[in-house]
């Protein structure tokens, strides 16, 4: 069962929406068809073009095919979908040297997947990642999104409607590998009353349960997305703590933006464009507001009627406050627009604010570890270790003193 889901960054922004939410991409891509096998990239392609990413986790469902959920949401169906999804994906891995000496593979392709190797090697010689068969191999799936995961939350509160399962544990969505298994979701959700958001999944790990291939989804990313991708699962597969999403996505996104600095800095590269974190700053800071209001107005005692007024108005002035930053800041970039094309609702923001909160507290860890990555992992599993609370308060301290710092 997939376990949690994250988008990913560009040049140092944080990963899958530094919480789940958006990345930036080009526009004039939205809604276009996706690449077919080995095509190259399109002339004229934007190589700073932004895809939502979401990361989800399928590593236990094959150990679970024949258990029953805690919940019972799920069927002996489900999890054989879960199953014969991941095995497509599986069957149609090809080993990335053996694509890189095929003379039928596109030049675009090729530069990828050599790209691919050596930031996988880099992940492994200097940042002491896992040494496996994972992003060794190249898998085309012939669509745009090789999962779909539906989230869902009741109409007049933030919290996030959870699926649990034996070993998995529980999560905040449900995912599919067919879009039409996930609308269906979906439709049944909204008429009991639900609000939801159908969120497509570009990339996933397993956590090392399956040797991951690269996805044909992942073709249209930057240099820096594709790599930081690659430091950034394998960061999954060094350590997860089972049933924390913050924890196990702030260590990741540390991996993922300190592996960059330090690819940048040995391949001689410039450094990420800050224009690029400082707009996916600024719309997740925007986002998170939205949340803090929403939740004020659910937990006071108004009448619903009420509630679901205000829902609407704050929504509305999100719109607004997008439009401006948009169009005076950020002068008239547009890469976020097609988050706003399709209604907001408490669903929408469910992937936001975890995947960044805690990345100062391991960026200060890594400090106290002189920038040795051996040391840094064992200090992590140290902490990874403690109860909840402790694991908590090592995330909130580190967030209260980078926000001291500013």
């Amino acid at each position: 069962m997939p376990r949690h889901f994250a988008p990913p960054s560009q040049g140092g922004e944080p990963l899958r929406s530094k919480g789940w939410g958006l990345r930036e991409r080009d526009s004039a891509n939205h809604g276009k068809a996706p690449a077919q096998l080995r095509s190259p990239l399109p002339e004229g392609a934007s190589v700073n073009a932004r895809r939502q990413r979401y990361k989800t986790i399928a590593g236990t469902f094959i150990a679970t095919a024949f258990s029953v959920t805690l919940t019972g949401c799920s069927t002996l169906g489900y999890y054989a979908h879960l199953a014969a999804g991941e095995m497509a994906v599986l069957r149609a891995r090809e080993p990335i040297p053996q694509l890189i000496d095929d003379p039928a593979t596109p030049p675009a392709l090729r530069a990828r997947l050599q790209l691919a190797l050596r930031a996988r090697a880099f992940a492994s010689d200097t940042l002491k990642l896992p040494r496996n068969k994972s992003y060794t191999t190249y898998a085309d799936v012939h669509r745009e999104f090789v999962m779909w995961n539906v989230f869902a939350t009741p109409a007049l509160s933030l919290k996030p409607v959870e699926h649990c399962f034996l070993f998995a544990g529980c999560v905040a969505y449900q995912g599919f590998y067919h879009h039409d298994r996930a609308q269906a979701l979906a439709d049944k959700l909204s008429r009991q009353g639900d609000d939801v958001w159908i969120g497509g999944v570009p990339a996933y790990s397993t956590l090392g349960h399956f040797a991951d291939p690269l996805l044909s989804t992942m073709d249209r990313w930057s240099d820096d997305e594709l790599v930081g991708t690659i430091f950034h699962e394998l960061a999954h597969q060094e350590y997860y703590v089972e049933n924390d999403t913050a924890f196990n996505e702030s260590f990741a996104t540390f991996v993922q933006r300190e592996g960059l600095r330090q690819w940048h800095a040995d391949n001689h590269l410039p450094p990420p464009d800050p224009a690029t974190a400082e707009r996916q700053k600024q719309f997740t800071d925007l986002v998170l507001a939205t949340r803090k209001k929403l939740k004020a107005v659910y937990a006071n005692h108004q009448p619903d009627a009420e509630k679901l007024e205000r829902k609407v108005q704050i929504f509305a002035g999100m719109r607004r406050k997008y439009a401006h930053m948009r169009d005076t800041e950020w002068h008239g970039f547009t890469g976020y627009d097609h988050w706003f094309d399709t209604p907001l609702n408490n669903a929408k923001l469910v992937p936001f604010g975890l995947y960044d909160r805690g990345v100062p507290a391991f960026a200060a860890l890594f400090k106290r570890c002189d920038g040795d990555w051996t040391r840094f992992y064992a200090a992590v599993r140290r902490i990874g270790a403690e109860p909840a609370e402790q694991r908590d308060a090592f995330l909130a301290d580190g967030a209260n003193t980078a926000n001291a710092g500013e």
